[in-house]
């Protein structure tokens, strides 16, 4: 199964690679697609640009015919100028008469010079235009050409990582790929393996499925014919069977009672300082009963909250009673815990003491803001207690309503469904909660009356104490609330697991009798078990007995037949020797008659014999000690053999099972190097031909690129021919 999850992770790697280089490709391709528009591009502005340059070399070839027309033209008229005033000089006549001529040829030579002096400039800017219009679109070639040779550079790049990359991930995967096969040859043998002990088990499972149904109908046989009834079948006689006793949930029990019965012993001492400092107050604030006469109303709230001992105590002692009767032997189910009962009892005596001096405490906090000590701020602060102590009133009425009905089972179990008991906690737990929040705000907002108070004039220290004390009693009592309720809240699933369970095959408990007979039931089931060790006790001991008395047996056997051996001795010796034989006879007989008591007394308490011969003796206990020996062997290894028949049972179903998945993993590992070869071959295919696209894409960018170049030098070769052209037109302009 490892090798699978790790193939599993490989290929998921795998895949996430290969949709990276995907989608590279797929953006290389975008890329190289943008390339090739831009050189299609590129190439019509270079015949544009072509075309223009050609349009523009023919304009220059006419324009330099023209000029060199035009130049032979002047070196003709030059010539015929100079003839013609070597003529003048020798014929100042004709040279009259011709003068008329020469000046209108040369108005006409002059006006044909203008034009062609202004055609010429004309034709330098345009050259020149042409040259500079040349120049930009050079500069901006060879600018798109360098962006060009970076990102050919960078594709380039791009193609090298992928390609080494690509080449990288099929050696993984050939190396994966004969790892996997290693594994799977393994697998295959010890498959084999596996196969060959699953038939020794299956084997051995058929002779014990064999001896094993004979013995299941052996014992069905007995039980029809034995058993006239079977209780389990009816939930009314189920109840009454003990259920399985876990001592494990009734010390946990125990000891969750025990935290919650400190719990409310905190919160008891808590309440009742509360109570006793919130009477103290009431006689000292706002009038103070040693200087004057406090209202009947107030009196009236001293006089109940000094009895609050009466009411709250009750509260501990119930919850010690029920600590008390959680113990490890019982089954603590809610049908079982009657003290519970009490508890609640406890619980709604001391909410009815909350009702009645709930009124003469609200009333007490308003006639203290009626008094003319209260300011506004303290009104206020009176005024949140006074909502404070109502909430605290209702919470606890609620709270008091699901321990009732958490008492119920042991009373009158239809009150309460066994579904709605993990609700019932779970609102408890919420109930506490409420209350640690509420008494909070208590706290709270009773600090806050007392700093206001101790700016009272009339604020003695006395009161200044008294309130110290009171917040003190809050805040502990707020810490009990809240510990218990965080405790609730942390083992609700352990309460709604532990307190509900029944008989075996059972639903419930059918009512509060029905489990109170189960207890006793369990009772004397325990009492049963105590006499079955104690008669299991003494059989042993009368087996051990049984054992000695066999030995003392056989130890008055040999002795008989060792007294009878010496008696044929002392018969066939000497006369002379016979009043000594009848004695030693005597001796021997009383020796054998105290052997006889000493047998009768063996039952009783062992006593160790002392043979008359010690070699024999000592050679039958030799004998005896070898015999128990084997026999403790032989059971020694019987029971090994039982033991070791019972783990080797276990281990053909293990090893039956394990063959089982191991025939499992085989085959999803076959599917998986199936689908893991097939995955190879495709990616093998899928790098070979973006392997062959990248490389037709590059060879037919470089083809483009070479290409360009040529056109590039071409175009550079026929700008400096023109270049060179214009320059000897200029030369000769300025020579002209």
């Amino acid at each position: 199964m490892a090798a699978t999850a790790e193939l599993q992770g490989k290929y998921q790697k795998l895949a996430q690679e290969y949709s990276k280089l995907r989608a590279q490709n797929q953006v290389l391709k975008k890329g190289v697609v943008d390339e090739q528009a831009n050189s299609a591009s590129l190439k019509e502005q270079l015949k544009m640009k072509d075309q223009s340059l050609r349009k523009l070399q023919q304009e220059m070839d006419s324009l330099t015919f023209r000029n060199q027309q035009l130049a032979k033209r002047v070196e003709l008229l030059q010539d015929e100028l100079s003839l013609s005033e070597t003529r003048g000089k020798k014929n100042k006549k004709s040279a009259e008469s011709s003068s008329q001529l020469s000046q209108e040829q040369k108005s006409v030579f002059n006006e044909d010079l203008q034009k062609k002096i202004e055609e010429n400039e004309r034709l330098h800017i345009l050259y020149f235009e042409a040259d500079e219009q040349h120049k930009r679109l050079e500069a901006e070639l060879r600018t798109k050409l360098e962006v060009l040779e970076t990102d050919a550079a960078q594709h380039q790049a791009v193609v090298d990582s992928l390609t080494r990359k690509y080449t990288d991930t099929i050696e993984k995967l050939q190396n994966d790929k004969s790892k996997l096969e290693i594994k799977s040859q393994t697998l295959e043998r010890e498959a084999k393996d596996c196969r060959l002990r699953t038939e020794e088990c299956q084997q051995q499972l058929k002779n014990l499925q064999a001896a094993l149904g004979s013995r299941l109908e052996e014992s069905l046989c007995i039980i029809n014919e034995k058993v006239p009834f079977n209780d389990t079948r009816s939930n009314r006689y189920n109840a009454l069977n003990v259920p399985l006793h876990n001592r494990r949930y009734q010390l946990k029990l125990r000891d969750l009672a025990g935290q919650a019965l400190s719990f409310v012993q905190e919160i008891v001492t808590a309440l009742l300082n509360f109570h006793t400092y919130t009477e103290q107050k009431v006689q000292i604030f706002p009038i103070d009963s040693a200087t004057d006469t406090i209202s009947p109303l107030n009196q009236k709230f001293s006089q109940y909250l000094h009895e609050n001992a009466f009411y709250v105590r009750p509260l501990e002692e119930g919850m010690l009673q029920l600590f008390e009767s959680i113990t490890e032997d019982t089954v603590t189910v809610l049908e079982t815990t009657v003290k519970l009962k009490a508890f609640s009892e406890h619980l709604a005596s001391y909410l009815c003491f909350l009702r009645k001096i709930l009124p003469y405490q609200l009333k007490s906090l308003e006639e203290e803001c009626e008094s003319s000590l209260c300011t506004a701020a303290l009104k206020a602060r009176n005024m949140e207690l006074h909502r404070d102590m109502k909430r605290l009133t209702a919470i606890f009425e609620k709270l008091h309503t699901y321990v009732s009905l958490l008492a119920l089972p042991s009373t009158k179990p239809e009150g309460l469904l066994r579904t709605n008991y993990s609700l019932v906690f779970t609102n408890i737990a919420a109930s506490l909660h409420a209350s640690h929040d509420i008494l909070k705000d208590i706290s709270k907002h009773y600090s806050q009356k007392a700093t206001l108070e101790q700016d009272v004039p009339t604020a003695t220290q006395k009161l200044i104490t008294t309130n110290d004390c009171i917040l003190s009693s809050i805040l502990s009592l707020t810490n009990g609330i809240g510990k218990i309720a965080s405790f609730f809240s942390n083992n609700l699933d352990h309460f709604t697991s532990s307190l509900s369970y029944g008989p075996k095959g059972g639903t419930e408990f059918i009512s509060p009798l029905s489990a109170e007979c189960m207890l006793q039931y369990k009772k004397k089931a325990v009492a049963y078990m105590k006499t079955l060790k104690k008669v299991q006790q003494s059989l042993e001991k009368i087996a051990k007995l049984e054992q000695e008395k066999e030995h003392w047996m056989l130890e008055a056997q040999l002795a008989k037949i060792k007294l009878e051996k010496e008696n044929q001795k002392l018969k066939n010796s000497l006369s002379g020797q016979l009043a000594e034989t009848v004695q030693e006879c005597s001796v021997l007989s009383n020796i054998a008659e105290q052997k006889e008591e000493t047998t009768e007394k063996s039952q009783r308490e062992p006593i160790k014999s002392t043979s008359l011969i010690p070699d024999v003796e000592s050679r039958e206990d030799l004998i005896k000690k070898h015999y128990m020996a084997r026999i403790a062997e032989l059971t020694s290894h019987l029971q090994l053999a039982d033991s070791k028949s019972v783990h080797f049972h276990a281990e053909c179903r293990a090893l039956a099972k394990r063959l089982s998945l191991a025939e499992k993993s085989k085959e999803s590992l076959t599917e998986e190097l199936k689908l893991a070869s097939q995955s190879i071959s495709r990616l093998q295919d899928e790098l070979m031909t973006t392997k062959r696209s990248y490389e037709d894409q590059l060879s037919m960018m470089s083809d483009h690129l070479c290409s360009m170049n040529e056109t590039l030098t071409k175009q550079r070769e026929e700008i400096d021919t023109l270049k060179m052209t214009s320059k000897g037109n200029s030369k000769k302009n300025k020579t002209r």
